[in-house]
Parts: structure tokens; sequence; C-alpha cells
């Protein structure tokens, strides 16, 4: 099944980065909206991302990441930095490092934490991950410079830039190489149609920020394992490899996506909100941390 999926992955990528611009396009613009559906694909191609991080994608671990970098690249960026982050998110998520939606009300305002907080849902978040792709060309010094600089007890990021710009700087170079050619190139062969990419590549980015932290918002603080099953048709929980039951997913991080259906009845588990919900509750902006006294309960 993983070998399908992988394939069909690949597939798609072609489909958008090569095919549409450079046959399908020249005989005529309406198959510009074939980028519609290629751009929906982008939940459950970073579901097939999130597999090979976390070595549940093959049985062989090491074809985990040799697969990962190549998805990772059409995704737009560098797969180490994919990895680290994701699997900082399991270790600090929902302690102080690692709480998007939170902040201090004895430190901040809401009106102060909230232009930031829409940037990253509307986009940001994926749009960040790409830019780093400039850092490539830095040497290993400025890694080491900017991740003391960036080192915080309320973010991951000095963590980060510490580890990929460590023992990972030679793949992370690599593979932004390949991302910055590969898009260059495809950006070259859409022409006058270049907006189109553009467009399919703002629709990614904004899908995938958007449900990024739907899975955590307002959940319980300092408690890594915290997080939500977000109840979708079968059908659609199937198309994002069961991302949706993502309670199980931190509970049992090392099961492969088919095998979180078992778990979760296993675990007599629930789902606690509807996904659709989950996403728009977002909306309501930053969260004041209810510990100093002052915020709304969680959930």
């Amino acid at each position: 099944m993983s070998a399908l999926l992988i394939g069909c992955g690949a597939v798609a990528l072609l489909l958008q980065l090569a095919v549409v611009p450079l046959w399908l396009l020249p005989a005529g613009s309406a198959w510009g909206w074939l980028l519609v559906p290629l751009a929906l694909l982008s939940t459950p191609h970073w579901s097939l991302i999130h597999e090979a991080i976390h070595g549940t994608l093959l049985r062989d671990r090491r074809w985990n990441d040799r697969c990962g970098r190549p998805l990772a690249v059409g995704y737009g960026v560098p797969f180490a930095l994919l990895k680290t982050g994701h699997l900082l998110h399991h270790r600090y998520s929902r302690t102080a490092r690692e709480r998007t939606e939170v902040y201090d009300p004895a430190a901040t305002t809401w009106a102060a934490t909230a232009p930031g907080y829409y940037v990253r849902l509307f986009g940001g978040l994926y749009l960040a991950e790409v830019a780093t792709v400039v850092l490539a060309v830095a040497p290993r010094a400025f890694w080491q410079r900017l991740a003391r600089r960036m080192e915080s007890p309320d973010s991951v990021t000095g963590i980060l830039l510490d580890r990929v710009g460590g023992r990972l700087l030679r793949q992370f170079r690599v593979d932004a190489a390949a991302v910055v050619a590969v898009h260059a190139a495809s950006l070259l062969a859409y022409g006058r149609h270049a907006w189109m990419l553009g467009a399919a590549i703002a629709a990614r980015a904004v899908m995938i920020s958007v449900a990024d932290n739907a899975y955590h918002y307002g959940t319980e603080l300092d408690a890594p394992l915290e997080a939500m099953n977000l109840r979708l048709p079968r059908v659609l929980e199937t198309f994002v490899l069961a991302f949706n039951l993502h309670a199980v997913h931190h509970r049992h991080p090392g099961l492969r996506w088919h095998h979180l259906r078992a778990a979760f009845r296993a675990d007599g588990d629930r789902f606690h909100l509807g996904w659709f919900t989950a996403v728009a509750r977002q909306v309501r902006g930053p969260v004041p941390d209810e510990r100093s006294g002052t915020g709304p309960p969680h959930r």
C-alpha cells in the first residue's frame, strides 16, 4: 500500500510541476483548473511525509528518509527541517516552547499577539518553512550564531536551527538546492501562466498552516501528549491518512496511519470536535494563559 501511495504522490507532483505546464497548458489554458484538485492533495502529501518522518511509511526504516526527501522537495521544504521540527513538536507540544496560540497576558496583549498569530494561521507557517532554503548558503558558523540568538524558553526555533545546522546541514543544503531548482524550472515552464503555480502554492500554504494547530488549539498546557481527535467522514479520514486521529497518534507515534483507527477503538477514545469546527474556531485568535487567572477555560 505504501508503495502505491508514494507512487500517487510522485505522479501528483509530476503533474503539477511538469505535465501541466509543458504539455497541457499549451493545448489550452482551461487545463489550469487541474491545479485545483492537485492543490487539494497537499494535505495527504504532507501526511505521506509525516509517515516518513516517523519511520512508518516503509518497513525498511532506512528507506523512509530516502523516500521522504524527494517528497519533501516537491512539497517545497527540505526534509531535514520538517523531520526535526515535527519531532520537536512531539517533545515540546503544549509546553512553553510550543503552544502556538497561547500568550502570557502578564507580558503582552491580545492586540500585540494577534497580527503574528493570524499571519501564521493563514499561510505564514508554510511560507516560513519554505523561506529557510535561503539559509542553505549560510556557513555553519552563521547557523550556530543564529541558533544562539533565537534560543528562548518559549520557542523551539533555537533548538531547531542548532540541530539542522549541525550534522544535518549537508543534507539540508542538498535538498534546499533541489527545492529551488525544481520549482524555478517549473515556474519557467509555466511561463506566462506562472501565476497558476503561484496560486496553487499559496493554496497549499493556507491549507497546511490552517490545519497545523487545529488539533491542539485550546487544549491542556504542559501536556505533550495532549491533542484532539477530529471527526471526518471515513472517506476523508482515509484521504488524509487518518491524520485526524491526532490524539491517538500522539499517544502512539510509531503506529502506521492505517492502524490508528484500531488503536482509537482499543483505547476507548472519542472525537473531541468535528474537523471543520476545530479549524474554524482558530479564527477566535490568540488565547491567554488561563493559569494567569485572566483566560477562559480550555475546550
